[in-house]
């Protein structure tokens, strides 16, 4: 019987690669391969596509736009969601075992490796194409067969570009991958930016700065009841306000909190007699991934919806999926109904209290799917149970007081717990950010800190390298 992943191999020698490194990589050349990726990724953020005839149309990803690392109108349209959407189906095929994927195998990962890409290429000029023909960038008759191929091929040739950046840096030339670095420089970015924004917007009670710490500057010097001006630079609606600000400092305080939060489960060497150490499982075992893939889930879920709601408005189906209205002053569509508005996060505590349904649907939808994706997550990554515990035997290691035949049981009472309750927890944070209006959505937040965390504990790592918390005594 052929397995899928052996049908992908003619593929392979098509696709494009970055050759492994054949010399261990110094830590100061990692940073400078970082830096570099980071720059091409924001200069392409800022490049806009030639082609395009009209950009004035209501955007369908605006709400998943920062989390995504995308920009609208710039080479970066699709930013990182074929990545992350081919993470994710790949991801369901091996959990629910419809393909065969041994990760301890080479053979194999080097093909799911390379399925994932392939189906990222796929995906991007599926998108490309669906972008183009929904009217984003103006009526397709009105752009032409040359504009149409021209912005396609811009597209994908950035969402290439996007593919191989992250495989530089997973491939050990820099650090961490480019997927969360991508993520974390965009969500901070567009936190900053509507903390300090000094763009003026007239809101009809005169002349208003976005950024909110620029805001109560001027309203506390140009308004004479200074504990008015307070209170509106506090509370102000449709802008950025400092209670908004207030919360993002507060979650990511929390985030931070609970990072520290594992159990440390003591391990011996076999072969160093008295040499001990640790072994730690933390609360948030798979980091970021549960969050990173319901995006993709609702982004992709969002972005069907808007496409046909569009389309065919008054057919029930359409209606099931999803009901879309403009907000005032264009530029966004905001879901009113079917399931894009029940899983998708209520605006403010009003609408929490007018329609406590919503609220309750968007909670149970962020808890169980990240719990479901965390759980999945452990069996694709090689950090499941099994493959811990043979990474602790090919170290030589021992968990104290059982015998080495016991170490995948006693994994088993921890890992598949940690990733599980670690996905609700991050699910849970994230819709408390959601519910008290912290900038740059409870999500985006999230994602943020789980990834600047990951790379101060990289930078750590490499001051002490000393693995799994390991000490001699």
């Amino acid at each position: 019987m052929v397995r899928f992943l052996h049908l992908i191999r003619p593929a392979m020698r098509f696709l494009p690669e970055v050759a492994q490194p054949d010399r261990k990589i110094p830590f100061r050349e990692r940073i400078l391969w970082t830096v570099i990726t980071l720059f091409i990724f924001l200069v392409c953020c800022q490049i806009p596509l030639y082609g395009v005839q009209s950009a004035k149309s209501a955007d369908p990803l605006y709400w998943m736009r920062v989390i995504l690392a995308s920009n609208r109108g710039t080479l970066m349209e699709l930013g990182i969601s074929p990545i992350i959407t081919s993470g994710m189906v790949m991801q369901l095929l091996a959990g629910s075992r419809i393909i065969e994927f041994n990760s301890s195998v080479k053979e194999d990962r080097d093909l799911f490796s390379g399925a994932q890409k392939l189906f990222g290429i796929l995906i991007t000029v599926g998108e490309a194409i669906a972008y183009v023909f929904s009217g984003m960038y103006g009526p397709v008759e009105v752009l032409g067969v040359g504009n149409v191929l021209l912005i396609v091929t811009q597209l994908v040739f950035a969402g290439m570009i996007v593919i191989i950046l992250d495989e530089l840096l997973q491939k050990g030339y820099g650090l961490g991958s480019g997927i969360s670095m991508f993520i974390a420089t965009n969500i901070c970015e567009n936190i900053i930016w509507k903390a300090f924004s000094p763009t003026t917007i007239n809101t009809g009670k005169g002349t208003e700065f976005e950024g909110a710490v620029i805001a109560l500057f001027h309203l506390i010097i140009t308004r004479k009841d200074k504990p008015k001006a307070l209170m509106e630079a506090l509370y102000r609606q449709n802008l950025p306000n400092l209670s908004n600000l207030f919360s993002t400092v507060m979650i990511f305080l929390v985030v931070i909190y609970f990072q520290g939060w594992r159990v440390d489960l003591p391990v011996k060497y076999t072969k160093h007699r008295g040499r001990q150490g640790s072994y730690p499982i933390k609360l948030f075992y798979t980091s970021n991934m549960p969050i990173i893939l319901q995006t993709a889930l609702v982004s992709n879920l969002y972005f069907m919806s808007q496409l046909l709601y569009n389309r065919a408005p008054t057919n029930v189906l359409v209606r099931l999926l999803g009901t879309w209205q403009d907000v005032e002053g264009g530029g966004q569509t905001v879901p009113v109904g079917g399931i894009a508005y029940y899983i998708s996060p209520p605006r403010t505590f009003a609408e929490i209290i007018y329609d406590p349904l919503h609220a309750i649907l968007y909670l149970v939808f962020i808890l169980s799917a990240c719990a479901m994706f965390s759980k999945t997550w452990i069996d694709v990554s090689g950090s499941s149970p099994k493959d811990v515990a043979k990474q602790l035997r090919d170290q030589d290691m021992c968990f104290l007081g059982h015998r080495d035949s016991a170490l995948i049981s006693v994994l088993n009472r921890y890992i598949p717990t940690a990733a599980a309750f670690g996905g609700m927890c991050i699910g849970a944070l994230t819709v408390v950010a959601d519910f008290t209006g912290a900038i740059g959505s409870g999500t985006g937040i999230l994602l943020a800190v789980t990834i600047i965390y990951s790379y101060y504990e990289m930078f750590k790592n490499e001051e002490d390298p000393m693995g799994f918390g390991a000490s001699a005594e």
